[in-house]
């Protein structure tokens, strides 16, 4: 994420930037473009041909760092800016006409095309210049004392113009006695130029069948009718008119010192340098500081990870979450990690305690009879060696189910599976406990509904059966009753094995399948078992597919539901 950013950071400021430099020397020659047809148009129309022009070309030419070459229309060399010769481009970079200007190139262009200071025959002799300005300047004195603002201009002709705000304009304006209208009135120098100008417009007019119009002195048409064609016979009129007074129309070829129509190649001042240099600087830098400051807080709990790691397995180490990404997600997992290895740990431990509580009974009977034998405090008979036979063979069973657990654990519990029949398997262990249960005075009673079938291993389904049944027989009092059901139904068979014997409280319910954990806490012989028992029940229901859960009311009894596949 770091190096997307800074990659698209990097590009966006560099394109910006560069960007920003490249339009700065665009609109630099762009302007030395304009610069040097503007002069020229000007040159063109205040002189009647183009001598003398070169020192302009010259000038140009050291301004804009070009070469300026200027030719006829036939392209015959009029001038250029340089004394040495090279081959002109196939096509001129402009045309220079002051009465036929371009608008793109001309700075404050107007919409006749005709150039501002092309005045021709209407250019103003001093003394009138002088009389109209003083007209002028009281009559600006007079419109600021009116309306509050006023401006002198003058026009290249010599005439001054006075410019009136917008505001003034847009609203209903009064002379107001100041006399503005006396400065539309045309001079002595005028009134011949501007009477032959109104001739030749409307014979032009004649021409057309359009009504005559009149010309003022701005060079204004002000008609209703035919507005376009007056306009464009004021146009033509003007050109005919102002034709011998400016230098006749010329190719102009602006190229590089070389004579190449290329434009320059950019080479960035030291200013866009540096800001192209900067912005990259800078972007690196952000970069290093966000990547030093991601880094630290990405090894931190690295390092807290890999302390806790080395230490030894007893301390149990946690580390702290202090971020919710996969670092967080780490810490968290470590921590859970190391928290099921305690539960493990202590659970490693508690087994062996256990293990060696139940094994020491057994044991210790045993030895207990047999040093009592060997001192001749007690006789061997018929009657001890039952008893020996017994606890030999309480250990052996011990040491059976231990055996299987451990086959479960190491995933090597083999079942043999095969078409087997609920109710048969029901009856068999109902029969073999059946004894046992009259003389603890149980009723034992089954229950099948319709004729459910499994695949199953026959030899470990009825150890499955036979557990349950057995504890619920040992926990069951006197008089009490202990029933088996199954049923089939939604792809699956249930067996339940309930009881009305003590029950189990609701906070031992989620230990009943843990290993020698019993209820009776104080592990007799005559009230609980090895505690075995119902972890094997629960491994074997798994290795079958199947699950088994308990249900249980103190004092009212409980009832263990094993559920297999059909």
């Amino acid at each position: 994420m770091i190096a997307v950013c800074s990659v698209a950071a990097t590009a966006w400021l560099a394109a910006r930037t560069t960007s920003s430099a490249i339009q700065q020397e665009q609109g630099q020659l762009l302007s030395s473009d304009t610069e040097i047809y503007d002069t020229l148009v000007g040159y063109a129309a205040t002189h009647r041909d183009w001598n003398g022009v070169a020192p302009t070309l010259r000038r140009l030419a050291g301004d804009t760092g070009r070469r300026i070459t200027l030719t006829t229309q036939s392209r015959r060399t009029i001038a250029a800016s340089s004394a040495t010769s090279a081959a002109l481009p196939t096509r001129a970079s402009a045309v220079v006409d002051p009465l036929r200007t371009d608008p793109a190139l001309l700075s404050g262009g107007v919409s006749d095309r005709i150039d501002p200071l092309a005045v021709g025959p209407y250019r103003l002799t001093a003394a009138e210049r002088k009389g109209l300005r003083r007209d002028a300047t009281k009559i600006v004195y007079c419109l600021r004392a009116t309306t509050g603002a006023a401006t002198l201009t003058e026009k290249p002709t010599g005439r001054p113009s006075i410019k009136l705000p917008d505001s003034v304009l847009d609203g209903a304006f009064v002379d107001r006695g100041c006399g503005l209208d006396q400065l539309a009135a045309p001079v002595p120098t005028e009134i011949g130029p501007l009477d032959r100008l109104n001739t030749m417009v409307n014979a032009c007019l004649r021409g057309q069948d359009l009504p005559e119009v009149k010309v003022s002195i701005d060079f204004v048409v002000r008609t209703k009718i035919g507005a376009q064609a007056a306009q464009t016979c004021l146009d033509t009129a003007r050109r005919d008119q102002l034709t011998p007074y400016v230098a006749p129309a010329a190719l102009l070829y602006v190229t590089t010192p070389a004579g190449t129509t290329a434009a320059p190649a950019f080479h960035f001042t030291s200013a866009n340098t540096t800001r192209i240099a900067g912005a990259a600087g800078l972007v690196l830098l952000v970069t290093v500081a966000v990547t030093v400051v991601v880094g630290t807080r990405l090894v931190r709990p690295l390092r807290a990870l890999a302390d806790a790691a080395r230490r030894p397995v007893e301390e149990h180490q946690r580390v702290p979450v202090t971020t919710n990404d996969e670092i967080g997600y780490l810490a968290a997992a470590f921590n859970d990690l190391s928290q099921r290895r305690e539960r493990v740990e202590g659970r490693r431990k508690a087994m062996v305690s256990d293990v060696a509580h139940e094994l020491r009974t057994p044991l210790s009977t045993i030895r207990g009879w047999l040093e009592a034998v060997q001192d001749g405090i007690a006789t061997s008979d018929q009657a001890l060696v039952d008893s020996l036979l017994e606890e030999a063979l309480l250990l052996q069973h011990i040491v059976d189910d231990l055996q299987d657990l451990a086959e479960a654990d190491a995933g090597q519990l083999r079942v043999h599976l095969e078409s087997l029949l609920v109710r048969d398997l029901l009856d068999h262990v109902a029969t073999a406990h059946l004894g046992r249960a009259e003389t603890a005075g149980v009723t034992l009673t089954t229950h099948i509904d319709g004729e459910p079938e499994v695949s199953g291993d026959p030899v470990r389904l009825r150890q499955v059966v036979g557990n349950l049944v057995s504890n619920a027989v040992r926990h069951t009092p006197r008089g009490g009753s202990v029933t088996l059901r199954a049923r089939q139904a939604a792809g699956q068979v249930t067996i339940e094995v309930a009881d009305t014997g003590t029950g189990i409280p609701a906070e031992d319910l989620p230990r009943v399948f843990d290993r020698f954990w019993r209820a009776e806490k104080s592990r007799n012989r005559r009230t609980g078992g090895s505690g075995l028992g119902l972890a094997i029940v629960r491994r074997l229901t798994e290795a079958h597919g199947g699950t088994v859960t308990v249900t249980s009311t103190v004092g009212a009894g409980t009832v263990f539901t094993v559920r297999l596949p059909s």
